[in-house]
């Protein structure tokens, strides 16, 4: 608990923290159009095959009298597609069919030869103005690449979440931060230019590299530099930014209308992004464990002057600095890898858990969310009405985090969002307006279900691997985001699969987080020794009571405290053994 101790006595959530939270959480609204920018820049427009150049109604002399409009004519050179209700996407007859045109005309048109659309296609430009789709053609045929777009990004996310996480550990939180930032506002805006798919797939597996290092890092220089008590939130309150996010790309979407504007515009701001970053103030946890505790000290007392705690300055020294961090600063001799995730009882245990949670929260999120033209109504306000469902199920999963912990919240919300997706294959599908109700309540408490497992991670594994950890167990997201789209083709087999794959996934991780130790009112853990002293013997039920139990320890031993004006920090540590240490 040492670090806590200090963090408390420069301020707490004092002044520093406010302005350090909100400039990190101030990029989560741009976050949302990164993730979710495939669903605009590459939306498929109303599209049917080119008509040929070298028609003439004239050759026709019954026929020429008549005021051949565009409508009569795509009747003449479209079929019908299966459902008889809209043209082909994809076919064209071989010779016109001049016939249609006649009154009462009866011609069966099943046995006419037609062709694939050798002259291209002709895209409606009432929803968008330009996509990716319409630009490269990437229909009928060609129509997976549409989907390879949001597979290669993600899987850019994927090998950033494997990078990132480690190489923070190593060379801090907030180097690689500041780089991510520039490296999304260089590669994003290059993107728009891209003149070719190859190009701009390659742009956007980079891009998404470096929005994964964006994601974790910010999360743990959030978590490590803000007290216990404050972590949920401010946990809650930095996804409601994501999800206010998702408002805004719907705005910038519907303004712009074009993929290479749309592109440039969720991208500069970035570049504002790194230009204030170099204000933020490295983990002094991390740094500490790095041995390089004098620029720890320094940036605590950087804290302390602007929380308003000029008397710290002189008090906080290496020697007190240390003292507080012993057992930290033992064990950090060490070096760690991801097979220390695994190593021990309780890592293992949490580690596992996590896994599962994050890759079917984020295959159940995705495979919602990447699909809104699915549901037969505007793209855009399909959007808007998936981003307004999370205020309510966020304002519900703070509410349980705050008074029934992580646990509980992590999972009722994967088991609400499985019971809402199996519900969904027995309503018809004529009964739209149902069905899609049933959607965005299931996004709603996978979305939930992020912001909840963004926290609890943070809070599981320790400083000393904290980094490492995010970016392993967020790998696992990355492959459920991956694999998301690929299993939207198994309608074609069974239409209900989709959702079965989707509920089942749910429910499966729900019971694995019931196996995750409990972190309400649980100090930070700074060393796996830490985690294993908590949880390696603990049964999961007994977490809570005791991070009460523990709770009630801290305020039993302050009530004997004196002013820390009277007492030095390494004293008030002593007389808080029986209490905070405890913890």
């Amino acid at each position: 608990m040492g670090f806590s101790d200090l963090l408390e006595e420069v301020g707490g959530f004092g002044r520093y923290q406010w302005i350090h939270v909100t400039l990190l959480t101030l990029p989560s609204l741009l976050m949302a159009s990164q993730n979710l920018l495939n669903n605009f820049v590459s939306g498929v427009p109303a599209h049917h095959c080119t008509l040929p150049v070298n028609y003439s109604v004239q050759h026709h002399t019954h026929l020429s009298h008549l005021q051949v409009d565009e409508k009569q004519l795509l009747k003449v050179f479209i079929p019908l597609d299966s459902s008889g209700n809209r043209l082909d996407r994809c076919r064209r007859y071989v010779e016109p069919q001049w016939q249609l045109l006649a009154a009462n005309s009866s011609v069966n048109v099943s046995q006419v030869q037609t062709e694939g659309c050798l002259d291209g296609w002709t895209f409606d430009n009432s929803e968008f103005l330009v996509t990716t789709v319409s630009e490269w053609e990437l229909v009928c045929s060609r129509r997976s690449l549409k989907q390879m777009i949001q597979t290669i990004y993600m899987g850019g996310v994927l090998t950033g979440a494997i990078i990132y996480g480690g190489l923070s550990d190593r060379f801090g939180r907030r180097s690689v931060l500041i780089w991510s930032y520039l490296q999304v506002a260089a590669l994003g805006c290059s993107s728009a230019f891209s003149p070719s798919y190859s190009v701009y797939c390659v742009l956007r597996f980079l891009n998404g590299m470096a929005v994964s290092g964006i994601i974790l890092n910010s999360v743990s220089l959030k978590v490590e530099w803000i007290p216990t008590k404050s972590r949920t939130l401010v946990g809650t309150l930095g996804s409601f930014f994501f999800t206010f996010g998702q408002m805004v790309l719907v705005g910038l979407a519907y303004w712009l209308r074009d993929w290479r504007k749309l592109q440039v515009v969720v991208c500069a701001p970035q570049f504002l992004f790194f230009a204030y970053s170099w204000w933020y103030s490295e983990s002094a946890r991390w740094l500490v464990l790095n041995r390089r505790s004098k620029e720890a000290l320094k940036s605590l007392h950087r804290v302390a002057r602007i929380n308003r705690k000029p008397e710290m300055i002189d008090k906080l020294t290496l020697e007190v600095l240390h003292c507080h961090m012993n057992k930290e600063l033992e064990s950090s001799k060490a070096s760690f890898t991801a097979y220390d995730l695994l190593k021990t009882r309780a890592m293992r245990r949490i580690s596992v858990c996590l896994i599962a949670v994050w890759f079917s929260t984020s295959f159940a999120y995705y495979g919602l969310a990447m699909d809104l033209q699915k549901f037969g109504v505007s793209i855009y306000l399909m959007q808007v009405i998936f981003g307004a469902i999370d205020f309510p199920a966020k304002l519900l999963a703070f509410a349980v985090l705050s008074y029934l912990g992580r646990r509980v919240c992590q999972a009722g919300c994967l088991f609400l969002s499985a019971l809402v997706i199996f519900a969904n294959i027995f309503v018809s599908t004529e009964m739209q307006t149902i069905r899609t109700t049933l959607a965005c309540l299931g996004k709603g408490f996978t979305s939930a279900s992020f912001t909840t497992v963004y926290l609890f991670t943070g809070e599981l594994y320790p400083t000393v691997i904290r980094q490492t950890g995010m970016g392993f167990v967020s790998t696992m997201a990355r492959i459920g985001s991956m694999a998301a789209p690929a299993i939207l083709i198994l309608d074609e087999v069974l239409p209900a699969l989709p959702s079965l794959v989707y509920g089942g996934a749910a429910a499966l991780a729900g019971l694995f987080a019931c196996f995750l130790p409990e972190t309400l009112n649980v100090a930070l853990p700074d060393t796996v020794k830490d985690v294993e002293d908590k949880w390696s013997s603990r049964s999961p039920t007994s977490q809570h009571t005791e991070g009460v139990l523990s709770e009630q320890g801290v305020a039993s031993a302050r009530n004997y405290m004196v002013s820390p004006e009277d007492i030095p920090l390494k004293e008030l540590k002593e007389r808080a053994e029986t209490g905070l240490d405890a913890l």
